[in-house]
């Protein structure tokens, strides 16, 4: 094992060295099956006591000038910074507001707009990470399934670091996510089927080819890239967390990243609490939550205009219900009326238009302030993961253009007046 960090099963507890490709615990993979979530997910595990804590000390923390991190960089699974993409990655705008509907409220919203990455969501944190780890090792070619914003991103990624991407995409994905893998130049290969068929897919041609695998929940690194998004939180805010932060959940990885990157300051001693971290899912494919305290697992076909949080096995749920467990966590559903509803006020309000599945986390603070009283001057931060203009399609029921008129004076106050 390297003095940096090892993998540990979190099923087993049996820990792997980094220094070999590694994704799932070999052992625990034996059992799992196709009709629930599969074990022997490895989580990385940082020598705290013997490099961390010697390195970072809270008192020279600066706010970071890119990514990743570079106070951070002991946090993550690499050893050279060389390797990181040329694309501006990560430290994207965290807007704070007090004010819903016109009114204004006792406590304070933050809204970290994740949309702001290089190619539009939250995706080119875990990417970015992948991508590095590929380049420090020499590895080519680098394969991943996903609804659209995972295969997108880690095309752009690879497109800025001369590596070439491989994306299964079910045929159903988005139409401006497809474009966008094409335009990167990557590999796109649709599948007759779901998401979950084109991860295992996905798998099956990594094991053929020798490819290296970005999938999400499969990956153990993605977590590491994701958490990053704690470590700017905790930067942005002075050390001062929020007292709750709502993210979309679909497989599971975001959320759990969220958790690794609190916990692992927790452990450094550069925060002394983790936040309540309430998970917001869409009704329609609440796989996770609704299994969260089940003695059984039991899968519903996903039914939602969130594609990129619609899964019908979450892969990561082991880690992320034992996240929500060991901390406290909170979670809650949301149609898929209350998704583009928080879509279009989130963009008449604060000027941010985010796909469904990103507003899917609005919708959940708004539900959430409807049917609890938040504390006077509480922080309260919503993640919200990608752009609308990835996925315009899902809003239309909610807009109307207005038809065109004649090229006269007389007929603009048709319009305005209205």
């Amino acid at each position: 094992m390297t003095d940096k960090f090892h993998f540990q099963c979190i099923n087993c507890g049996k820990t792997y060295s980094p220094a070999e490709v590694q994704y799932f615990c070999p052992e625990c993979e034996k059992e799992n099956s196709s009709k629930s979530p599969p074990k022997g997910v490895l989580k990385t595990i940082y020598n705290f006591e013997n490099i961390i804590k010697s390195v970072l000390k809270p008192d020279s923390i600066e706010k970071p000038v890119g990514f990743p991190e570079l106070d951070f960089f002991d946090l993550l699974p690499l050893f050279d910074k060389r390797c990181f993409p040329l694309l501006k990655i990560g430290q994207t705008p965290l807007y704070k507001t007090n004010s819903l509907r016109g009114e204004n409220l006792p406590f304070d919203i933050f809204l970290k707009d994740d949309s702001q990455n290089p190619t539009f969501s939250f995706k080119d944190r875990a990417s970015a990470v992948v991508s590095a780890y590929a380049k420090e090792n020499e590895i080519k070619t680098i394969v991943t399934a996903s609804t659209g914003n995972a295969g997108s991103s880690i095309a752009g990624i690879c497109a800025s670091q001369q590596q070439k991407a491989i994306v299964f995409v079910p045929a159903s994905a988005p139409q401006a996510k497809l474009t966008q893998i094409v335009m990167y130049g990557a590999t796109i290969i649709p599948v007759d089927g779901t998401y979950d068929d084109a991860f295992d897919l996905s798998i099956e041609a990594s094991k053929h080819y020798g490819f290296y695998n970005r999938n999400t929940a499969y990956n153990p690194l993605t977590i590491e890239g994701k958490k990053t998004v704690s470590f700017e939180i905790a930067l942005e805010m002075n050390f001062s967390l929020p007292d709750r932060v709502f993210v979309p959940v679909g497989d599971g990885v975001i959320i759990s990243g969220v958790y690794k990157g609190f916990e692992d300051l927790l452990k450094i001693g550069l925060i002394n609490k983790m936040p309540v971290i309430v998970a917001v899912q869409a009704k329609g494919s609440d796989n996770l939550t609704r299994n969260i305290f089940a003695e059984e697992f039991i899968s519903k076909p996903s039914r939602t205009i969130a594609d990129s949080i619609a899964v019908d096995i979450p892969r990561n749920f082991y880690m992320a219900s034992a996240y929500i467990k060991e901390y406290h966590g909170e979670f809650i559903t949301v149609s898929d009326n209350e998704i583009l509803d928080a879509s279009v006020l989130l963009s008449n309000e604060k000027g941010i238009f985010t796909e469904p599945a990103s507003a899917a986390a609005y919708a959940g603070l708004i539900k959430y302030i409807e049917n609890h009283k938040f504390e006077d001057k509480s922080k309260n931060l919503v993640l919200l993961t990608g752009s609308g203009l990835k996925d315009l399609t899902s809003i239309q029921s909610k807009i109307e253009i207005p038809k065109a008129i004649k090229p006269c004076i007389d007929e603009i106050e048709k319009i305005i007046k209205h």
